[in-house]
Formats: C-alpha cells, sequence, structure tokens
C-alpha cells in the first residue's frame, strides 16, 4: 500500500501513439452523434471518479460554460507534472500519447473505470482547445492544447508555474471541435442522469453541476449518502412496491459487490449492472452470476416450501426476475469490457464472485425475513402462469405461420439471404407501401407495409401483444423472437436483417406511430435497438424546383431558410405531407437509395431514463402524462 499514497511520474505508462483518434472518433467515444459529445465530459469526470475511489478526492464540478465549452474540476491529488522518463512533464505524456496512464499502474489505482488510459489525450484530440491547470506541491501549473497539440513551451521538461495553492486537484476545460463532431452542443439532461447516477454509486462523493448556457441559469448538487438503496428507490419512485429495498455486499476473490434489489407490483425486471461506476448498458459476466444464483435460491427455497412441487417444473429466470428492479455495482481491479465505451463486462471470475456473494448473502436474509420471501416467490408464481400463456399463444402463431414466412401476405421480402446486407422498411399505410415496393432494390430491400397505429405494448397484456397482427408479422418477419426484458429468449444472431428503418410521415401521426413502433422494440426487442439495427428514416419535407438549375430536396426548415437565403431567382416549392404523394422514382431518389438517403440510428444512452420516459409517455398513468406535455409544450416543433 505505501506506494498506492504517491501519484507521480513514475507511475504513468505509455503504450502507443495518439494518430488515429481523429480519423476514427468512433472506435473511441463509440459515435460523433450528440451521445459521443457527452462522452467527452463522462472520460474526465470517470478519472475524477478513479481518484476518488483511491481515497483522494471527495469533490467534483461540472460545467457547461456559455461558450460551449465544458469544465471538470475536482479536488483529487491532481495529475503527475513530474518530469517522466521520457523527459518531458508527465501530464504533457497524459494528454498527448495513447494509452498513457496511471490505470496501468496497479499501484496508483486499485480500480478504475477509465481503465485504456485514453480518456484525457481522446478529449484532447477531440477538442479545439483544452486547458489543463493542476494544483499540487503547493503551486499552480497550466498546459493548453489545440486539437491535441500544445500550444505551451515547456521549461526545462515541466510545466510553467501561474499561481500558488494550498489545494490539490485537477481543472480542465475544452472545447470540442465542430469538424468530428455533428453537433457540439452537449444535451443537459443525459449528462445530468449520469452525474446523479455516479453520486449513487459512490455515497461519500459530492457531484456539483452548473449550466450556465441558457437564461435561466441551472445549479445540481448531487449527493446521496444511501448509495444504491436510494438508486433504487429512485428508480422505483412512482410503483407500488411489494418490500423495502434490501441490500447487501461482499468480497471474493478481491472483487467488491453491491447489490440492492426491491420488487414492484409490476410485470417489468429492470436489472443495471455497473463495474468500476461504468454502466454496462449490455450487462455482461457480474449479471449474469446474479441471476443464475438468484434463480437458484428462489427455486430451492420454492421447494422446500412446498410452492413447488416434485414434478413441477422449476421457476425460469425470467419468472424469478418478474418485478425485480436491481443494482449490481462491482469494483474490479482487472476488468475487460467489449470496446472503449465499456457496454458489457468480460470477466469470468466477476461472475463467480457475483454468484458466490448473492449465494452467501441472499440466503441469510431471506432465512429472517419470510414474509419478503414469499413475497418474491409469489412474483414468480405470477409470471409463471403469464409465461404458459404466453408459450401457448407463440405455439399457436408458430403453427398458423408455419408454411409462410409472411403470415399476412404483405411483406415483400428481398431476394438475398445475406443479413448483414439486407435491410427491411417499415412503411405506414399501403398507398407508400406500394410505392416502396416499386422503387426498392429487390436483391436486398424488403419492405412491409403496415396499416394504421399498431397496439401500444406498454398497456397491453402480452396475450393481446402476441394476438397482435401487425406485431406478429413484424416479429416473424425478424426472425428472432422476442422477450420481455433484456436477452431471454430473444436470438439475435437470427436476425434477418441489418437494419430494421421506420418509414412514417412526417407529421404528428407518423411521429405516433414512430414512438408505437420503438415502443414495442423497446421493451420486446432491446437488442434490436442496443446493438444499432434500429433506423428512422427521414424523408424530404419540400422539394424546390428552381426556373433555372436543378431541382433539390430538403429535408427539414432549417434546410429551407438556407436554400431561400443561397439560392438566387425564383423557384416552385412543393411541400410533402406524406409518403404517399411521391412516386417511386422520388421515394428512392429522397429516401431508399443507400448513397443519397438520410437516417437516424436510435440509441440510448441511459437505459433508466428511457425506460422511465417509455412508462411515462406510454403507460396507463394519465397525470403525469399530462404535467410533461403542459410542461414541454413549448419546446415542440407545430408542424404549420
Amino acid at each position: 500500500m505505501g506506494k498506492a499514497n504517491t501519484y507521480d511520474a513514475s507511475n504513468i505508462t505509455v503504450l502507443e501513439g495518439l494518430e488515429a483518434v481523429r480519423k476514427r472518433p468512433g472506435m473511441y467515444i463509440g459515435s460523433v452523434t450528440t451521445k459521443g459529445l457527452n462522452h467527452l465530459i463522462y472520460e474526465i469526470v470517470d478519472n475524477s471518479v478513479d481518484e476518488h475511489l483511491a481515497g483522494f478526492c471527495d469533490k467534483i464540478e461540472v460545467i457547461l460554460e456559455a461558450d460551449g465549452s465544458a469544465t471538470i474540476s475536482d479536488n483529487g491529488r491532481g495529475i503527475p507534472v513530474e518530469m517522466h522518463e521520457k523527459g518531458i512533464s508527465a501530464e504533457r505524456l497524459v494528454f498527448t500519447t495513447l494509452h498513457a496512464g496511471g490505470k496501468f499502474d496497479n499501484d496508483a489505482y486499485k480500480t478504475s473505470g477509465g481503465l485504456h488510459g485514453v480518456g484525457s489525450s481522446v478529449v484532447n484530440a477531440l477538442s479545439t482547445q483544452l486547458t489543463v491547470r493542476v494544483s499540487k506541491n503547493g503551486q499552480i501549473v497550466e498546459d493548453k492544447y489545440e486539437r491535441g497539440n500544445p500550444t505551451v513551451e515547456l521549461q526545462n521538461g515541466l510545466l510553467p508555474v501561474i499561481g500558488k495553492t494550498k489545494a490539490t486537484g485537477t481543472w480542465i476545460n475544452f472545447t470540442p471541435d465542430p469538424l468530428i463532431f455533428e453537433k457540439t452542443r452537449f444535451r443537459a439532461e443525459d449528462i445530468k442522469s449520469r452525474l446523479h447516477e455516479t453520486a449513487y454509486l459512490n455515497p461519500k462523493l459530492t457531484i456539483h453541476f452548473e449550466d450556465r448556457r441558457e437564461a435561466f441559469f441551472e445549479e445540481i448538487t448531487y449527493h446521496e449518502p444511501e448509495g444504491i438503496i436510494g438508486f433504487v428507490k429512485d428508480i422505483n419512485q412512482n410503483k407500488e412496491a411489494i418490500h423495502d429495498v434490501v441490500y447487501y455486499q461482499g468480497e471474493s476473490d478481491d472483487v467488491q459487490v453491491e447489490v440492492a434489489f426491491q420488487y414492484v407490483n409490476e410485470f417489468h425486471e429492470n436489472v443495471l449492472g455497473f463495474c468500476n461506476n461504468i454502466y454496462n448498458a449490455e450487462g455482461g459476466t457480474h449479471i449474469t452470476g446474479f441471476k443464475t444464483m438468484f434463480t437458484t435460491v428462489i427455486n430451492n427455497y420454492a421447494k422446500e416450501l412446498g410452492i413447488l412441487k416434485e414434478k413441477d417444473a422449476n421457476f425460469t429466470g425470467a419468472d424469478v426476475r418478474n418485478g425485480m428492479t436491481a443494482v449490481i455495482s462491482i469494483k474490479h481491479r482487472d476488468p475487460r469490457f467489449e470496446g472503449q465505451t465499456k457496454t458489457k463486462l468480460d470477466n469470468q471470475d466477476a461472475a463467480k464472485a457475483v454468484s458466490k456473494v448473492t449465494g452467501d448473502e441472499i440466503v441469510r436474509f431471506f432465512d429472517k425475513n419470510l414474509e419478503t420471501l414469499k413475497g418474491v416467490i409469489s412474483c414468480a408464481e405470477k409470471a409463471a402462469k403469464i409465461r404458459k400463456t404466453e408459450e401457448k399463444a407463440k405455439t399457436n402463431m408458430l403453427q398458423k405461420q408455419k408454411f409462410s414466412f409472411d403470415s399476412n401476405g404483405k411483406l415483400a421480402n428481398c431476394e438475398s439471404k445475406d443479413p448483414k446486407k439486407c435491410e427491411i422498411f417499415i412503411v405506414e399505410g399501403d398507398s407508400a407501401g406500394g410505392s416502396a415496393k416499386m422503387a426498392r432494390n429487390r436483391m436486398y430491400q424488403a419492405i412491409l407495409p403496415i396499416r394504421g397505429k399498431i397496439l401500444n405494448v406498454e398497456k397491453a397484456s402480452i396475450d393481446k401483444v402476441l394476438a397482435n397482427a401487425e406485431i406478429k408479422t413484424m416479429i416473424n418477419a425478424f426472425g428472432c423472437g422476442f422477450s420481455e426484458g433484456y436477452g431471454n429468449d430473444f436470438d439475435i444472431s437470427k436476425l434477418r436483417y441489418d437494419k430494421i428503418i421506420i418509414m412514417a410521415d412526417a407529421d404528428v401521426d407518423g411521429a405516433h406511430i414512430s414512438t408505437l413502433l420503438l415502443t414495442l422494440f423497446y421493451r420486446f426487442m432491446p437488442e434490436l435497438i442496443f446493438e444499432g439495427h434500429v433506423y428512422i428514416a427521414m424523408p424530404p419535407l419540400y422539394k424546390a424546383m428552381p426556373s433555372k438549375g436543378e431541382e433539390e430536396y430538403l429535408y427539414d426548415d432549417a434546410a429551407l431558410l438556407k436554400y431561400r437565403k443561397t439560392h438566387k431567382g425564383a423557384f416552385t416549392l412543393q411541400r410533402y405531407k406524406g409518403l404517399g404523394e411521391m412516386d417511386a422514382e422520388q421515394l428512392w431518389e429522397t429516401t431508399l437509395d443507400p448513397e443519397r438517403r438520410l437516417m437516424k440510428r436510435v440509441e440510448i444512452e441511459d437505459a433508466i431514463q428511457a425506460s422511465n420516459m417509455t412508462e411515462l409517455l406510454m403507460g396507463t398513468d394519465v397525470p403525469p402524462r399530462k404535467e410533461f406535455i403542459y410542461t414541454h409544450a413549448t419546446d415542440a416543433e407545430l408542424d404549420v
């Protein structure tokens, strides 16, 4: 432990250069959309959180500045600024060299979220300017960069001193590069959600957030002394809880495990996994370890109590998790994730550790709390009955559709059987569907017309969902089944199309149809969204036909405004009220042609936020929905 109290140049390890980041930013931050933009802030915040985990930081500040930049500061030890063996300040190496950081030195950080050591340098490479101020050893030193290149001259290899201080910590300000990102405006709601999440996972940490960009200044301080118990309470705040939040912790094979869970009177599971404070959207081995052991324990109790007879089949994992909200948070010395954005944990020892701690602690709890145990088993019994009804409905559906790839005969399938090349367009209305069938590339593009609005699955029981003709057709066409919750009976490897493209009119009804489809995918086929297969087509709103020159499609009002400003001379404007107004040639040019079309890929940044918003807008509880609509009415884009 002796060396852990020091964090200096000797802790900084260098692996390779930084050249590729600007060429392929998506490899490091996931995308160049707003999601990737916000990820820059998370990379720097994660470094500060690692200082907290090491025991040297209890305050972090995040500010969205009026000029569009972001400032993140902490009261940790401060980035090492001493001379590195490479002959320059260690800070300069951290910000200019990929894989240079204390995360590779086991003595500097026992557990770390920013394990790749690329966060600081990637943010630097993707910013027009970045300024670093480090307070330590009684001094404040400063370094500055432009698009990753240093602009401050080192003095004998060290940074210039700009002041004196008794404090310690790191202050970073950066401005995202508009040459890299589609938009450079940070999305405050997502950042606040992430910071609040981080506060729940670190009950001794205080995070202060300010948004200085608007006329109405916003300031929030996040401090959650209850930790993940408060996290679960927050997720379930508008639901009918069956029991108080259950919490346990433990350690196995040097992996620290924390779990909190609570059952509510709803048919949804919400199991969230975190490793070293990083949310793992696609789960991973720690989630698998928890689920497997929890299911085993509940089945054992059900048999001991005589609720399951000898001849009865065990409850499935999905049965046992019916109504469960759970947060699993582990700390691991050497986590392995799939990808830099850390969406899925891959360590097998994490599964064993969570399983061992869960097996020991949950049995200890249930032995003393029989009423809570009976409530959990009751949820499993209810789920098993619904599952059996669902299986009958599924069997009937498959029997009826046994000899037909498309039960309703509406699907115009593509000729290719290579899923990587194929795409399916879900088209609103028969007239638009007819045009799309004529316009498409038959080799790779399938068209599935749907009539009107599909069932709102957020309000419907499973048997009604499976009885809906439009939904049955989609499930059958996609080929990978469906599930209630992430990854149960859904097999993404059987997906027949790489892209599922929602093609609806650009009006209120079209938006409603898109929302109903997204609700279906999110609740019953969430991997389609998490793995990037769902898109929304962007047909043009206008066609500008000048008296001289080429015709031009305009995709939104901003494009029309720009056209009016830049085009000289008279032109006729055609307004497309719906897809059905376009002929086959126009539909190909604007919406189907891979070379020319515009599409939005559907992404989920925050699973909790997404689930809560889906429930709010599509569920049965009317007053909160009305309140949301009134609050956000001024945000709406009106079609006039």
